[in-house]
């Protein structure tokens, strides 16, 4: 597993600030139509596990799946989170990170989704959403880490 590192960030307008003590700075793109609705692109995030802290509760989250909530700052309206249900591990939105320029691009989710017009590109690992849900099958019982969880990864 990566070194988990400290880290804070706030929202678009300042007045929030969050602080998270499990980071994993090896982050993942994901491309599900959903993402894509939601922000109108690829949802680029960093994976904090449950030890985060928002300043204060402004937060709105709305539950978007059977398994998944996505949350948002009620006074400026950044995406600010988007947690698991079960295990609530939390991902947050990598430029909301006050050090973004210290990840890395590693792994990108539902690839077989990605529009044909995104040019996103690198060597980062892809799965599919049928490979993601594999994975994910696996580790039911677990802390899920889709970076630490290559089984699948192309």
């Amino acid at each position: 597993m990566s070194q988990l590192v400290n880290r804070s960030g706030q929202c678009l307008c300042g007045s929030i600030s969050f602080t998270a003590a499990q980071v994993n700075p090896y982050v993942g793109a994901c491309h599900c139509t959903m993402c894509r609705q939601w922000g109108s692109g690829p949802y680029r995030s960093a994976e904090c596990g449950n030890r985060i802290a928002f300043e204060r509760e402004s937060l709105a989250v709305y539950a978007s799946s059977k398994w998944a909530e996505r949350g948002f700052f009620r006074r400026c309206g950044t995406h600010s989170v988007y947690r698991l249900r079960d295990n609530q591990t939390h991902c947050v939105p990598v430029g909301l990170l006050d050090t973004e320029d210290q990840v890395t691009l590693d792994h990108q989710m539902f690839i077989d989704e990605k529009p044909s017009y995104d040019p996103f590109t690198g060597d980062s690992k892809t799965l599919t959403g049928e490979a993601l849900f594999a994975v994910l099958g696996s580790t039911q019982n677990e802390s899920v880490s889709f970076a630490t969880h290559s089984e699948g990864i192309a």
